[in-house]
């Protein structure tokens, strides 16, 4: 989902300089026609290694803010991520939160996580009346991950847990926002790798009420409002959809979007979801940025 988020963040206001691993990720960012000259629209690129303290140091120097919004994708595994790729997430995670630290220009670091990293958990034992709601308190429990070989959830988890522990106590304003499964106008296209790896699971997730899916454009946009706030009230972690997937038909016509193969339709769901997702506290923040936008800009009329 790289590549979609780097394109929907370009369109913003913000002077960006994507930071890239390699020269095929930079062929596919030119792809996109943002990314022909350094320099236009406000948006310069740049290669670095995410393993490496120095080159990411170097590529950060001057910057104020960093949007780590990168997934690694192991193109030999099946779902197109494996347990190991887990472990290098993690590790690239901290890696990244460190260079922003070292790095004296860079104050701020929204950290792009998943809602996989909130919702994957051992389910109650007794169902309740009502749904358990699912916040930014959640966390998806590791030990459940491994057992059920959910390796993008546990990565996600991992990953997020890792860049938390490294920026604590530091000079860093850290906020994670944790999107559900990114979809949008040609976005399908170049991210079907990390869609599979989401899904993994979905069934369950889907009775569960825990099935969402958030515009690309809208994830974008979060991470923007949630940046320009982070010099006042933002802080911690945000929970980013805009669309619960509830039923079978709506899961057939989301995979056929995605462009992957129909698998067999989930059984009727045989009692009401136990768990119901919450984004209040990202809804909260972008109205409130939204009307400030507004009040700032909107020409006032005297009479």
């Amino acid at each position: 989902g790289e590549q979609g988020s780097v394109r929907a963040l370009a369109m913003s206001p913000l002077a960006m300089c994507p930071c890239v691993w390699c020269a095929e990720d930079l062929d596919k960012l030119r792809e996109m026609d943002l990314f022909g000259e350094n320099g236009r629209d406000g948006v310069w690129t740049i290669m670095a290694n995410v393993m490496d303290p120095e080159s990411l140091h170097r590529a950060f120097d001057g910057c104020v803010g960093v949007f780590h919004t990168s997934s690694l994708v192991d193109p030999g595994g099946i779902s197109g991520y494996t347990k190991h790729m887990a472990t290098l997430e993690a590790k690239a995670a901290e890696q990244v939160v460190e260079a922003c630290v070292r790095t004296e220009s860079v104050r701020k670091c929204v950290f792009t996580s998943s809602l996989l990293a909130c919702v994957w958990r051992q389910s109650y034992p007794h169902r309740h009346r009502f749904p358990a709601t699912v916040d930014e308190s959640c966390w998806s429990d590791e030990a459940f991950c491994r057992e059920k070989k959910l390796w993008f959830a546990l990565g996600k988890t991992m990953a997020e847990k890792a860049a938390w522990r490294a920026a604590r106590g530091r000079d860093l304003k850290l906020v994670t926002v944790c999107p559900a499964l990114v979809t949008g106008p040609g976005f399908r296209r170049r991210n079907s790798t990390p869609s599979i790896a989401y899904l993994k699971g979905a069934h369950t997730m889907l009775a569960e009420g825990l099935l969402a899916t958030a515009d690309v454009e809208r994830v974008a946009e979060a991470h923007v409002r949630v940046y320009e706030a982070m010099g006042g009230t933002a802080g911690g972690r945000y929970i980013c959809y805009d669309h619960v997937v509830r039923r079978a038909e709506e899961f057939a016509e989301l995979e056929r979007q995605l462009g992957l193969r129909p698998r067999a339709p989930p059984p009727p769901a045989a009692a009401p979801p136990s768990f119901e997702l919450c984004n209040r506290k990202l809804a909260r923040l972008v109205s409130s940025r939204r009307r400030c936008t507004h009040d700032a800009y909107l020409p006032v009329a005297y009479d």
